[in-house]
């Protein structure tokens, strides 16, 4: 196993909002090992953008650790936690014309995070401009022009650039190809598992899109209302057991390995006001008492000893969906 680029422990983030308190992540353990790409799925409001926050310091949990490296980074001080982070950590946001300063060049864009952390010589900041550009596949001449006058994929080019500007072990992609053309996703998803390879980067993707997701990850985890629900390697997609994963994947058009739609019913959870034991049970065809008593332990699953999943009655076989397809229900 490779040395850990990232860890959480236990992580637990609150908001306060009109008196109340919101649960955004609820005790999230995960571990991105160096090299590795973790895939992070789950629908609106699952919390995947507030672990993106944790993940690169912008959001301090409640309690929990976040570990980069070997160094706690919440154990810093201030001045210490960003320059290590700053340093060690990328990150590509959902929407380049929000993301990029539009009032700077983007030599201007490339140049400033070396800038800001004193990279080697002013020569040497120079002349990694020019590499980024080359390295996600823009001209040089593409440094004179405002974020305005590029392409949405090109912005986003510029983005992953910027992202790896400082050679970050870990890069974060929250998104990072749904405010773009269709005809041009497929261009910057390849060109992040290209520059993944070869500068060996572990890599944290989150999408809502479980198809995308399986296709670019190592490992798939799913998040329902704050919390890992299951982990699963993409060659066992097929085969998850949580009822919430297979939810996800029924929704997903598919000519290969086409699914019967599951439709959920049942009031959708608060995250002011959790439900007890597992999260998904008000929603769940499978739920009985004992899911609302505690959160499930985790389980290992059938065909990997990599994929596990937190649920007191798993998909298991076929016979196990009776009931979850959409013509089944009232």
């Amino acid at each position: 196993m490779n040395a850990a680029a990232v860890a959480l422990t236990d992580v637990h983030v609150t908001y306060r909002a009109r008196g109340a308190r919101v649960h955004a992540l609820t005790g999230v353990d995960l571990t991105v090992a160096a090299g590795e790409t973790v895939g992070i799925v789950g629908e609106s409001g699952c919390g995947k953008s507030t672990l993106a926050k944790v993940l690169v310091g912008l959001e301090r949990p409640a309690s929990g650790t976040v570990v980069h490296g070997e160094r706690d980074v919440w154990q810093l001080r201030g001045s210490e936690r960003r320059r290590l982070i700053g340093q060690q950590v990328g990150m590509v946001f959902q929407d380049p014309s929000t993301s990029l300063n539009r009032r700077m060049t983007v030599r201007q864009i490339l140049r400033d995070p070396l800038d800001i952390h004193r990279w080697r010589t002013p020569a040497d900041r120079a002349h990694r401009v020019d590499e980024l550009l080359t390295l996600v596949g823009l001209p040089g001449s593409a440094a004179a022009s405002l974020p305005a006058q590029l392409s949405g994929g090109q912005r986003q080019r510029v983005s992953i650039a910027r992202a790896l500007a400082l050679e970050p072990r870990l890069l974060i992609a929250d998104e990072p190809t749904s405010a773009l053309d269709v005809s041009v996703r497929a261009q910057v998803l390849n060109l992040l598992l290209e520059l993944k390879e070869r500068l060996g980067l572990a890599m944290v993707y989150i999408s809502h899109d479980i198809q995308t997701v399986t296709r670019v990850s190592d490992r798939v985890v799913t998040m329902y209302l704050g919390r890992v629900v299951e982990q699963t390697p993409p060659e066992a997609i097929d085969g998850t057991c949580h009822p919430y994963t297979r939810a996800l994947l029924s929704a997903t058009p598919s000519l290969l390995h086409p699914i019967a739609p599951i439709r959920l019913t049942g009031p959708v959870p608060s995250a002011v006001h959790p439900p007890s034991g597992c999260p998904f049970r008000t929603r769940c065809w499978r739920a009985t008492g004992e899911c609302a008593e505690r959160m499930p332990p985790p389980a290992t699953g059938p065909a990997s000893p990599r994929h596990q999943y937190h649920c007191y009655h798993p998909v298991l076989t076929p016979a196990d969906l009776a009931g979850a397809a959409a013509e089944d229900l009232p």
